[in-house]
């Protein structure tokens, strides 16, 4: 089957080898420039206690010049822009993700598009990294989970629903309990590898055993609309609603085309 079959049976797919060793040092570079210039959106996401710190950031294309040329000039759109069968493909947003040696943080199960202001089936997040990455270690995935439904987004470290109205939509099921209900794709990664995966497919990752530097791009394709919230998304767009209407496409210089 070809790579497009699997993302549209599976909602993930791992490519190997898909950016180049000077593609992957030009996005190391920028996360080094980021983790030493975070944004005012960066937070750590692990507990004070925890041995390890798990640090991220949002939205830094526009600041961060080796983000912005890598999603520009990388093959990364053009893989989702095939992936999502789209004719156009803009870019959402940047994140950034690091897990020092130790950490204890897992990310647990979600969904990403129930915390975004988009509506919309055509989307992909790209995720790489600039470190071997073992199973430990990895995003995990569960196959097909991307058809839906959408589930209850909650607080990472608390389990609080701070995003729809308690009970408006079905909590997650307790994958940790019965992994062996669920199909759970997962690959070790090489630097140049990496996994593409829709915004509604379950994922996960644990700690880190080593250094787990980590970048995520996420696209939108032709279906996608402007869904402005009641609450805070993640990430937020200050001031966007005042100027998308909601149900428009995501025409704004935050979003740029960027394929073909």
């Amino acid at each position: 089957m070809s790579r497009y079959e699997d993302f549209q049976r599976d909602g993930a797919v791992c490519i190997r080898g898909a950016f180049s060793p000077e593609q992957v040092a030009l996005v190391e570079r920028g996360i080094e420039r980021n983790l030493a210039e975070p944004s005012e959106r960066a937070m750590v996401a692990s507990r004070p206690d925890d041995p390890g710190r798990f640090f991220e950031d949002f939205c830094n294309w526009q600041r961060i010049p080796e983000f912005e040329e890598f999603i520009r000039e990388s093959p990364a759109a053009g893989i989702a822009g095939e992936l999502m069968g789209s004719q156009q493909v803009r870019l959402f947003h940047d994140h950034l993700l690091v897990k020092e040696p130790g950490t204890k943080q897992a990310t647990p199960w979600h969904q990403d598009q129930p915390y975004y202001n988009v509506e919309g089936s055509q989307n992909v997040s790209m995720w790489m990294p600039v470190d071997p990455v073992d199973r430990e270690s990895t995003v995990e995935f569960v196959a097909g989970s991307h058809r839906g439904p959408w589930l209850m987004p909650r607080t990472f470290m608390d389990q609080q629903a701070k995003w729809f109205p308690e009970g408006s939509l079905r909590d997650l099921p307790d994958i940790e309990a019965n992994r062996d209900g669920f199909e759970i794709l997962a690959w070790e990664l090489e630097p140049g590898d990496a996994v593409f995966f829709h915004m509604l497919t379950l994922h996960a990752a644990g700690g880190a055993t080593r250094r787990r530097r980590a970048f995520s791009v996420r696209f939108l394709g032709d279906d996608a609309m402007h869904a402005p919230r009641a609450w805070k998304t993640s990430p937020e767009f200050p001031g966007l609603v005042d100027e998308l209407q909601a149900g428009a496409p995501m025409e704004h210089p935050l979003f740029p085309v960027v394929w073909p």
